[in-house]
């Protein structure tokens, strides 16, 4: 274990304020908040006009107590979106890749102080990621490493459900994006950092980043409905909700078949309520060693002012949250350390401005269930 203690990691997802939003009571008997109606927050939410969906359901120690469905799972009908359907985790993916990258380093197949270039010579070569020979796996995981975020309008196309483009040509876009910081200076979030971790595992373990998240985590938490797509275009399995996306006339499109090129290690995973809890609530538990978890929080730089508990959790910061999304959906997992208790809620939407839209939305269902009398 001596690598893990060449660095710290940090803990750093969209929205991700720690490693783990839930742990166990510290007594049973610890009290326990009063919920509210999950199904009528959720009715409230997917009342929206932004939101077509939206499943939810709420966990005391990993003991489901609640859930809902609300709106529906077709923009002409459908019926309720399945309590119980999988849905797109987002960006949740990145903190089980950075498990899988701590669970490598104490292998001693890597060190957190490894140099991009080391590990994977062809994106200093082709001239792929600026700067690579100084920019080290943990800055990758930290978001500060200054390599830009090939996730933007300008460079990929969500309505393009036929086109894959492999992670190394994703990563090849991001280099026409300006790089606007040094290696190490400062958080900026970018999805390429993900896509290169994923790379890296692949190239150390000889396996596909999804083998390695079943080996992993899934199979050993019994996350049973949980998986990471690998055949294009990558959709999700069994009854579910669909998203919807705005052409260039407007016209909201299917994007159900969300092009699978834009999730691999970054955001690529497919899940349930009750597997996201599990996870996470293992994450908080025994998943990591004690010593891999101060590895984890290490050094961990302060996140920007939106990504402080009370701007991104809930109750006033009571509850922190990792969240994923993309223009066509948004799952976050609330979760409070010192009760054990968790919300899980995936919403499917009809908009190109989910962030800004329907975070506050989401957020308002969470306090509602999670702190009804503040």
């Amino acid at each position: 274990m001596n690598r893990v203690k060449k660095a710290g990691l940090a803990a750093l997802a969209c929205g991700a304020l720690t490693l783990s939003v839930t742990a166990p009571a510290d007594a049973a008997g610890a009290d326990r908040p009063r919920f509210g109606d999950v199904q009528k927050a959720l009715a409230e939410l997917a009342a929206s006009p932004e939101v077509l969906g939206a499943i939810g359901a709420v966990y005391v120690d990993g003991k489901k107590v609640g859930k809902g469905s609300a709106g529906t799972r077709l923009l002409d009908g459908g019926g309720k979106i399945p309590a119980g359907a999988r849905f797109r985790a987002g960006s949740q993916t990145k903190v089980m890749t950075q498990v899988i990258i701590m669970k490598l380093v104490t292998e001693d197949k890597l060190s957190l102080d490894d140099k991009l270039s080391d590990l994977l010579p062809e994106v200093a070569e082709k001239d792929l990621v600026e700067r690579a020979d100084e920019i080290t796996v943990e800055q990758m995981i930290h978001h500060t490493s200054g390599i830009p975020n090939w996730f933007t309008p300008e460079l990929i196309d969500y309505l393009d459900f036929t086109t894959y483009l492999p992670p190394m040509e994703l990563v090849r876009r991001s280099r026409t994006v300006e790089r606007k910081q040094e290696p190490g200076e400062k958080f900026s979030y970018s999805n390429t950092n993900y896509y290169l971790l994923g790379l890296i595992i692949e190239k150390l373990t000889k396996h596909s980043v999804a083998a390695e998240f079943d080996k992993r985590i899934f199979d050993p938490l019994d996350m049973n409905d949980s998986y990471l797509p690998v055949k294009f275009p990558g959709g999700i399995k069994g009854p579910h909700g669909h998203s919807y996306y705005p052409d260039e006339d407007g016209k909201l499109v299917d994007v159900d078949r969300f092009n699978m090129s834009y999730g691999y290690a970054a955001g690529g995973v497919i899940s349930t309520t009750d597997d996201l809890s599990a996870f996470h609530r293992a994450l908080a538990g025994d998943l990591l060693t004690e010593e891999e978890k101060d590895a984890l929080n290490a050094g961990r730089p302060a996140p920007p002012p939106s990504e402080q508990p009370s701007g991104k959790g809930a109750c006033g910061g009571e509850y922190g949250v990792v969240a994923g999304s993309a223009p066509s959906f948004k799952a976050q997992t609330f979760g409070s350390k010192s009760t054990g208790v968790q919300f899980v809620v995936s919403a499917t939407l009809a908009t190109a401005h989910s962030d800004s839209a329907v975070e506050p939305l989401i957020r308002k269902a969470a306090e509602a269930i999670l702190c009804p009398e503040k």
